[in-house]
């Protein structure tokens, strides 16, 4: 109980039911002020018409018949629980119901006074409470008034019904606080214990979610999402590391056994020059790799975010298919540019020259005759690059497993590369907030990278330099 009442879910009930207890009271006071009020209100106007009246009696008739009139009725019975009291100038009595003239009385207003007055009653004599005013015809005093009795019962009545109707609403704020404490805390609990088994290595474990779509159930389901991507790394990494593993230890035992054998070989200058280039070569390769994964890596983790200037998407393009025209013409490939004069869009130029190299490299790489062509321009609010060439492409279901690190399809397995191009390019249209798709190109694979083109700046000179 002491943990229950700390939690800031009991907190928050605690101030709801304090604002909901101060609603209702203060609504129940104003109930009860306005009840008052228009009880009194009623009996005041009850009295003024009456003595209203009886003035009117008094300018018909006289003195005499007033007085007449007021010991007419006060011989019924105090109808309406009405009081009369008539006296001369000496407060003798003249005519009324009432004994004699009040000697204690309380001003309640301008003209108007409450006094008390006792009843005698079969069980005994009652001190009551009257509301009047009194009237000055000629030398005499006229004194009508009511009892306040049923008044003052109403007002009772209304106030013992307030305070149940407050008892049991403030009884159901804390039963309705304390249910929606517990409710709270039980969502929160089994976010807690999902974690709890998370943090000891579950990575399976998923939040509950009810199916009401309150914030618990977004908040769940964000959660859950965010796990269900960490489980996807991890995989990932898991993945990554064993095709490292598997992907860098054949050159490394292939360099290593290159080196022994020179060893052990007749020393011979000539071969020892020739088994210190293949050793460059295989070491570029490694780095190559290495130099892949990092770029891969910081395209991901958005490390190079803040990097991204105004750049010439047209002039990265041309530079990089310069690159490539040698190795085209080496093929006896055509390669076909389609570039604009210029084209400025928000990017990172390193790695925008990166991925269109490794998409001009993957189509030179695999199409062994026909055209490959680049293509960049805008689309809308998007700027679009495409890499087409007339190979043997990509089975449909193959497509989205290409993007992903070391993967190589049993056609390119005697083709030189490491498995990430595709996946740097994947990297690339992330941070950019963009993506890129395979489609037949019949023949062949069409590539297409598109990019938000948000409005940029003009170009400056240093922005439009060649890509190294």
């Amino acid at each position: 109980m002491g943990r229950f009442f700390n939690t800031n879910a009991f907190r928050l009930a605690a101030l709801y039911f304090a604002l909901f207890a101060a609603s209702v009271l203060t609504l129940f006071a104003f109930f009860y002020l306005s009840t008052a009020g228009f009880i009194e209100g009623q009996v005041e106007q009850t009295v003024g018409a009456e003595i209203r009246g009886l003035q009117e009696q008094y300018e018909q008739l006289g003195l005499a018949g007033l007085v007449a009139l007021v010991r007419e009725r006060s011989l019924n019975e105090r109808v309406d629980n009405m009081i009369y009291i008539m006296t001369d100038p000496f407060l003798h009595e003249v005519a009324g119901n009432l004994s004699g003239w009040p000697q204690r009385t309380t001003p309640v207003k301008p003209g108007w006074i409450t006094f008390p007055f006792e009843v005698h009653t079969p069980h005994g004599t009652q001190t009551h409470t009257a509301l009047g005013t009194q009237l000055i015809v000629g030398g005499d005093r006229l004194l009508v008034a009511r009892d306040l009795r049923d008044a003052t019962a109403f007002r009772q009545r209304v106030l013992s019904t307030i305070a149940w109707a407050a008892l049991i609403s403030l009884a159901l704020g804390i039963v309705g606080g304390l249910l929606m404490t517990r409710q709270m805390l039980r969502r929160v609990e089994s976010v807690a214990n999902t974690t709890r088994h998370i943090i000891h290595g579950d990575l399976a474990q998923r939040i509950p979610l009810t199916g009401s779509g309150d914030e618990f159930d977004q908040l769940g389901s964000n959660l859950n999402a965010m796990l269900d991507q960490i489980e996807r790394l991890m995989v990932g990494m898991r993945q990554v590391t064993d095709n490292i593993a598997h992907d860098l230890r054949t050159p490394l035992s292939r360099l290593r056994s290159r080196l022994e054998v020179t060893l052990i070989e007749k020393p011979n200058t000539a071969r020892y020059a020739e088994v210190l280039r293949e050793t460059i070569a295989e070491a570029d390769q490694l780095l190559g790799t290495f130099n892949a994964l990092l770029s891969i890596a910081e395209a991901e983790a958005g490390s190079r975010r803040d990097t991204t200037t105004t750049v010439d998407l047209a002039e990265i393009a041309r530079n990089v298919a310069e690159l490539y025209e040698p190795v085209a013409d080496e093929k006896g490939l055509t390669l076909v540019i389609n570039v604009p004069d210029t084209l400025p869009v928000r990017g990172d130029r390193h790695l925008l020259s990166q991925a269109i190299a490794n998409l001009l490299d993957n189509a030179l790489k695999y199409t062994l005759a026909g055209r490959v062509s680049l293509t960049v321009g805008r689309d809308g609010n998007s700027a679009r690059i495409e890499v087409a060439d007339s190979g043997p492409g990509i089975p449909p279901d193959r497509c989205d497993v290409v993007f992903d690190r070391f993967v190589r399809l049993e056609g390119s397995r005697s083709t030189p590369g490491n498995g990430l191009g595709l996946s740097l390019v994947r990297a690339v249209a992330t941070l950019h907030g963009g993506t890129v798709r395979l489609q037949d190109n019949n023949p062949g694979l069409m590539v297409v990278f598109a990019f938000p083109a948000a409005p940029v700046e003009p170009l400056r000179a240093s922005d439009a330099r060649p890509a190294a």
